[in-house]
């Protein structure tokens, strides 16, 4: 076991761990999840200071203080105070800032510099890759970015955005995205910009993309909308509620059943000296070794 990368006391498996180490009956505590996998980001309005804490303390995998879409212009600077005020004082969480073309986009940066609990940001209407860089830049390039898909010139520029100097993951923000371009929010009209997301984070070396919201207290809905994320092969998905993060990261995580198929299949693959026997060992031998890694980041045991 090693300490928790994020400082915030939880238990983490070391990567040096193996599935067998999962196969354990020692219960496991709750852990801080590398933000590169992070499959719940839970979207926390900056109006409500008084809920931050009990919302960093939710079984979501990545806590996101919003004082952007979730705030009133002309409450902006006072939530912007709170974020800020909360974070420097043991606070920590990613903040989701206005867009770069917006008049507080640089007073919000200019706010977080140097803020010691400031995890990352994500920034709302992501365009260009300069946007991207430019808000690393104001940075001190000391913290990540998450870019927030939102329109279609975003979408269309998506895999330079993905190759931008400081973009760490992409998102959608899959209602703007309808708003301004009228589809409608059915997977199959979601399909294209969801698969341009993964092909483009792809083209930039970065981890699977994070999906749009469900919105609405519909657990079945929910889950439903998760499975097609994971189906698209994203690997994340932006919650509005602490009660939709246990679903999500349920859903975008890997099945006991599979756990153990990879178990049994490394296994095998070392008992033959690691050879490679047809073309589909590669393929199957990549696949179980990034099961191993999520099961092994999420505690996620076998069957058996």
């Amino acid at each position: 076991m090693s300490a928790d990368p994020y400082g915030n006391g939880a238990e983490v498996l070391d990567p040096e761990e193996d599935l067998r180490t999962l196969s354990s009956t020692r219960p496991l505590r709750h852990r801080a999840v590398d933000p590169s996998i992070a499959r719940s980001w839970l979207l926390v309005p900056g109006t409500r200071p008084e809920s931050f804490g009990d919302m960093a303390a939710s079984r979501a995998d990545a806590v996101v203080l919003d004082i952007e879409d979730a705030v009133d212009p002309r409450n902006k600077p006072q939530a912007r105070q709170d974020v800020v005020d909360w974070l420097s004082a043991g606070g920590r969480a990613w903040v989701r800032v206005n867009d770069a073309a917006s008049p507080f986009w640089a007073e919000d940066l200019a706010a977080l510099v140097g803020v010691p609990g400031l995890l990352g940001i994500m920034l709302a209407k992501t365009e260009s890759p300069d946007q991207v860089t430019s808000s690393f830049d104001r940075l001190r390039a000391s913290v990540p970015v998450v870019a927030l898909i939102e329109s279609a010139l975003g979408m269309e520029d998506a895999a330079h955005i993905a190759r931008a100097r400081g973009a760490f993951r992409l998102a959608f923000g899959s209602g703007d995205f309808r708003r301004d371009t009228g589809m409608s929010a059915d997977a199959e009209a979601m399909a294209y910009p969801r698969a341009r997301l993964v092909v483009a984070s792809r083209v930039g070396d970065l981890p699977g993309p994070i999906d749009g919201p469900t919105v609405g207290n519909s657990m079945p809905t929910l889950r439903e909308h998760s499975a097609i994320t994971v189906s698209m092969g994203m690997t994340g998905k932006l919650c509005l509620a602490a009660e939709q993060a246990p679903v999500i990261n349920e859903v975008i995580c890997p099945a006991p059943s599979e756990v153990e198929w990879a178990l049994d299949f490394l296994t095998d693959f070392e008992s033959r000296g690691r050879v490679i026997r047809d073309g589909s060992d590669l393929p199957r031998l990549g696949r179980a070794q990034k099961i191993e890694k999520l099961a092994i980041a999420f505690g996620v045991h076998p069957t058996s």
